[in-house]
């Protein structure tokens, strides 16, 4: 009965010890890519479904994207991919990095979730062929950087702009590929942005099916990675 007990204690002491760990640490959110995540303002809508769901003191967002341009200037094995000798290194991933790694000194992060909405250059250049090997090279590439194999990675499929790929001719291609990879890890997701480039964007100019968001379909792309982004952390690690 007396060994029971004290293997009852320990366990509560060690219950204990894992919430306190978990309470104390933060969550960091990494927001990237062209364009489209470029004209998300994070203080909209994604903080505070984040604040209200995982505190305010909980969580850290650091955004980073630069419009219209390829992954290559984020992952950095690209020129072995295709063979080619590239013009653009990949100084937007350094940029990136470095806000993060600033961000994050003397924090205890208990999860990172990555947001990436891009593709829309690759597709007009015709990139498609090789832009599922940089996505997930660029993943890989962010974990091993963090130094984790637990990173969660959410991604704003393109919208509906060229279905017929007439102008960007791996249009359709890329948002296949941002679908498969998405749905090929229990770590991964995707945001649907097909309803969201309809209307008046924040110039107050009428859009319909444009090639970027509308200033309300800013704010919904802002809601719908946080709602994403919750689930991914809060869902149970499958055995």
């Amino acid at each position: 009965m007396k060994i029971a007990f004290l293997i009852l204690a320990n366990l509560i002491l060690i219950s204990e010890s894992v919430f306190s760990f978990q309470i104390d640490g933060k969550h960091l959110f990494i927001l990237s890519g062209q364009s489209n995540m470029e004209g998300l303002n994070p203080e909209e809508s994604f903080i505070p479904i984040l604040k209200d769901s995982l505190g305010g003191d909980k969580i850290i967002v650091v955004k980073n994207a630069m419009g219209g341009q390829p992954i290559r200037r984020w992952y950095k094995d690209r020129e072995t991919i295709d063979g080619n000798s590239l013009i653009e290194k990949p100084d937007l991933y350094d940029s990136l990095m470095n806000l993060v790694n600033t961000v994050i000194q003397n924090e205890n992060i208990l999860s990172v979730t990555f947001i990436w909405m891009q593709g829309e250059r690759d597709a007009r250049e015709s990139y498609g062929s090789v832009y599922e090997a940089s996505l997930i090279g660029l993943y890989n590439q962010l974990s091993k950087d963090l130094g984790r194999s637990d990173v969660n990675f959410l991604i704003g499929r393109l919208n509906d702009f060229d279905l017929r790929n007439e102008k960007y001719p791996d249009w359709t291609v890329i948002r296949d590929i941002q679908v498969k990879v998405a749905e090929s890890n229990p770590h991964f997701d995707w945001v649907d942005t097909d309803d969201l480039n309809d209307g008046v964007n924040r110039e107050g100019q009428k859009i319909e099916n444009d090639l970027h968001m509308s200033a309300q379909g800013y704010v919904i792309l802002g809601k719908r990675f946080a709602e994403k982004s919750i689930q991914l952390i809060k869902k149970p690690e499958s055995n």
